[in-house]
């Protein structure tokens, strides 16, 4: 979670200071160790006068958002981002919200093994790999036909032993929750007897350590808080489907995510999602969309956060472009000005249409009003 925290940090902040900004750097007080070293460091190498670096909780946040800035870029919660929003209202501040949302992936009944291989490795690397789903661009369920269902969870059992071993607890490959609070957030959302009745893979929890293993559930309630909330951590859910076509009338009809993850050789699947669905970003057959937001205007919509950044794009989302006109006093267009008379006007309609012939015959009088 801190080199997720670190990423998030440095990269915007590359793109406001490339555009000639002065910048306040409030790093989160979730991931401490990121928010000590970038607080440490960058005054050892920017200049102190230009950025500067706070540290704090959220009373620290709500006295900075009391301030009046040119632009506030905000990486969190949707819940966060409304009261960012609100306080950015007060001075009309324009705001850049990347936040997230319930990423889901849609997976077709894949034809051949090693295509059904490589989407499970990429699945489980994109969800499990990536600070143990705690990312906001993490898959967050998966939408799968029903009769492919048995096959997908298969798989992906097989794999999850294959990458993080039989007691994933001992191996280093898996994270561990940020803190208290979110592990116990997650803890509830395994708690309800339903949910918990859904699980076909995992489940187990070490309070103390703060780990939960990677866990698999196969058609959770749907009203359940953990279809309804973003998840944030090693549970992944599947909905299954009577089609796969049905995949994109399920996501629209729930908030707009930061991303849609497909997997599928269907062309015809391919355009439905493109032209059928609405998120920030689409990806097929891969999860991790750092490999290519450097080229790519990232970001989100609607719930998922509004405003593009990364790469050349953080330059263009941190400058104001500022037109600068010069010109003399002469000419002067006597006609631009009042009192108004029918040949004024035929030189304005002349002159707006670009209409130069006719310009000519007004002024040679030869173009009666």
């Amino acid at each position: 979670m801190d080199d997720a925290e670190e990423g998030l940090c440095l990269e915007p902040m590359i793109g406001a200071i490339a555009s000639g900004n002065t910048l306040v750097l409030k790093t989160s007080e979730l991931a401490p160790a990121s928010s000590s070293l970038l607080a440490n460091l960058i005054p050892m190498y920017l200049d102190n006068k230009a950025i500067k670096v706070i540290e704090g909780g959220v009373s620290i946040a709500e006295q900075l958002l009391e301030k009046k800035w040119d632009k506030i870029f905000f990486t969190g919660s949707p819940r966060v981002g409304r009261l960012v929003m609100a306080a950015a209202a007060k001075h009309l501040t324009p705001v850049i919200l990347e936040l997230g949302g319930k990423c889901p992936a849609v997976v077709d009944s894949l034809e051949t093994a090693m295509d059904r291989k490589i989407a499970v490795k990429r699945i489980l690397g994109g969800k499990f790999g990536c600070c143990c789903g705690q990312a906001c661009i993490g898959i967050d369920y998966i939408l799968v036909e029903k009769k492919f269902a048995p096959i997908l969870v298969d798989c992906l059992k097989a794999r999850i032993k294959k990458m993080f071993g039989e007691n994933p607890r001992e191996t280093n490959s898996i994270a561990r929750i940020i803190n208290k609070q979110h592990f116990l957030r997650l803890k509830s959302l395994l708690n309800e007897d339903e949910v918990k009745a859904s699980i076909v893979y995992g489940g187990s929890i070490d309070e103390d350590n703060r780990f939960i293993e990677p866990t698999i559930l196969l058609d959770p309630p749907l009203n359940a808080d953990i279809m309804n909330e973003e998840i944030f951590g090693p549970l992944l859910p599947i909905i299954t489907l009577k089609n796969i076509e049905e995949s994109t009338q399920f996501i629209n009809s729930r908030p707009k995510p930061l991303a849609i993850y497909a997997f599928t050789n269907n062309e015809a699947l391919k355009e439905n999602m493109v032209s059928k669905t609405s998120s920030g970003c689409l990806l097929f057959n891969d999860t991790i969309v750092q490999y290519f937001v450097d080229t790519i205007p990232f970001g989100g919509v609607g719930e998922s956060g509004f405003g593009r950044y990364h790469g050349k794009f953080s330059f263009e989302a941190f400058r104001h472009e500022k037109p600068v006109i010069r010109r003399g006093f002469m000419p002067d267009i006597w006609f631009r000005y009042p009192p108004w008379n029918s040949k004024k006007m035929q030189f304005l309609r002349s002159g707006l249409v670009y209409n130069y012939f006719g310009f000519v015959c007004v002024m040679l009088g030869l173009k009666k009003s």
